[in-house]
């Protein structure tokens, strides 16, 4: 084969495929746009599914929020209430000794009144026995 037949052959082929491309470009780029199509409405898919899986978790994350706030309030509740009444048991006990105690301090100063008194009867009856003996 020569070098014209070669050439004219080779020519035949590109002709052929420069025929054939366009047809192959343009289903190729309609592939593409389909194909392209299906990722943005699989993207869009994914998108909504996240969004909802999100919102379901935030939901949850919020009900156990909430669950361990109700928790801590019904605990904090119960502390204060056993520490008012131990306060209150407290204070019962600081008033009770301190009735006793004052009890025991007007015995002291009546104790104490009343030795005054005899000493100053003593006192008296001494000066009077001595104005007498005068």
């Amino acid at each position: 084969m020569t070098v014209e037949e070669r050439l004219y052959k080779l020519e035949g082929i590109v002709e052929g495929v420069m025929a054939v491309l366009p047809d192959r470009v343009s289903a190729l780029e309609a592939r593409m746009d389909l194909l392209r199509q299906e990722v943005k409405a699989e993207i869009a898919g994914l998108r909504q599914e996240v969004r909802a899986e999100v919102g379901g978790l935030r939901q949850e994350m919020e009900e156990k929020f909430n669950g361990l706030r109700q928790e801590v309030r019904a605990e904090v509740a119960g502390l204060r209430h056993e520490m008012e009444e131990k306060f209150n048991g407290l204070r019962q006990e600081v008033k009770a000794e301190i009735g006793g105690l004052r009890q025991e301090v007007k015995a002291e100063i009546n104790t104490a009144f009343n030795k005054a008194m005899l000493y100053f009867t003593a006192i008296a009856v001494v000066l009077g026995v001595l104005t007498l003996f005068r």
